[in-house]
């Protein structure tokens, strides 16, 4: 069978689930707004903005003028360290168990036109030695077993400020994702005395097909059972459990990464590329979990054009995870594009 042409399920070991391709619905007729758009950089300073150095946040609270990265505890925490115990169970059918935790906002610059794709290395740089010093320090709480880095770009992905920033919700007990991913590594782990996702890696470099770009420490791929159009993993090419473990060097190499797989996003569709990214990385309770593998998550919706998405919907929401462009296709798209933002070459 060749699963180029014709439907076909796929099987990710990460999250023990299938996802359907079925790639030759790429050639149905499409009908829906297809446009591209170039969109110009906004200001370096808005005085509405509550992210922007000096200004008043909601709850009152004035920022510093800060000059580099800046975080501080989220004005509306999802999570709080004091949470009163709420748990409760009615015949294993109605249950609720408390959570405590604490919830961070990263400014990622002062300037308020500037996502990742746009910034320097070095600046990118501040940013990943920022969650290495959060990750630690949350970490090391007793009541913290768990760190989620994360970022929502754009307002498709719910991105409430449009001031580069991401988020760290820092949780008492390893969230279902993150512990599903820890599962499956670990029954890995058990079975074959070796890392899941070493393995899959030196497939991938083995096989090229789906990796975007490499340097000396990271690669850029589009998972073999990648969901979203565009969805790519980041994988260090050493056997490092989370972020802490990364030398100065490779903190270095991670930001190149993180720019460069950005900026390829802007210029798919000429426009400030939308997505979810996060870090999935070993539990902070205190025990080794040597069957860890970190690794960045980048889940991007646009599907045909700047205005055009996919949903999950329908078959997604009530059966099982589907995509119809191959992840083969979507990282030969990937590849070829320019790694100069497109905002630099119309200057």
């Amino acid at each position: 069978m060749n699963i180029a042409e014709h439907p076909h399920r796929r099987f990710n070991p990460l999250l023990s689930e299938w996802i359907l391709v079925s790639p030759h619905r790429t050639r149905r007729p499409w009908q829906g707004k297809t446009d591209e758009r170039i969109e110009q950089p906004g200001v370096a300073y808005d005085p509405n903005c509550y992210l922007c150095p000096g200004n008043k946040r909601a709850e009152g609270v004035v920022n510093p003028q800060y000059a580099g990265t800046f975080v501080f505890n989220n004005d509306f925490s999802a999570l709080y360290l004091q949470a009163p115990d709420s748990s409760h169970n009615e015949r294993d059918l109605i249950v609720a168990k408390s959570e405590k935790g604490i919830c961070k906002v990263i400014c990622y610059s002062p300037r308020h036109d500037l996502t990742m794709p746009r910034m320097s290395v070095e600046a990118i740089k501040n940013v990943v030695s920022m969650w290495i010093e959060q990750y630690h320090e949350l970490g090391s709480l007793n009541e913290i077993n768990h760190v989620q880095i994360f970022e929502n770009k754009g307002a498709q992905m719910g991105c409430s400020n449009p001031h580069p920033h991401g988020q760290i919700w820092a949780d008492e007990q390893v969230p279902v994702i993150p512990s599903r991913e820890g599962n499956c590594q670990h029954g890995y782990y058990e079975s074959k005395k070796n890392c899941l996702l070493c393995d899959y890696l030196k497939l991938e470099l083995t096989k090229k097909e789906r990796i975007v770009f490499e340097n000396d420490s990271f690669a850029a791929l589009v998972p073999f059972w990648a969901v979203w159009p565009y969805e790519v993993m980041i994988l260090p090419k050493e056997h490092l459990t989370n972020i802490s473990e990364l030398s100065e060097r490779t903190v270095i190499l991670l930001a190149n990464a993180l720019k460069r797989i950005t900026t390829r996003y802007d210029n798919i569709f000429l426009t400030s590329f939308p997505y979810s990214m996060g870090i999935h990385q070993k539990p902070t309770d205190g025990h080794d979990h040597p069957e860890w593998h970190f690794h960045v998550h980048f889940f991007p919706p646009l599907l045909r054009s700047a205005t055009v998405q996919k949903f999950m919907v329908g078959y997604e929401m009530l059966a099982m995870p589907q995509r119809d462009i191959t992840p083969e296709l979507a990282a030969q798209k990937l590849r070829g594009l320019s790694e100069v933002h497109y905002l630099e070459t119309i200057k």
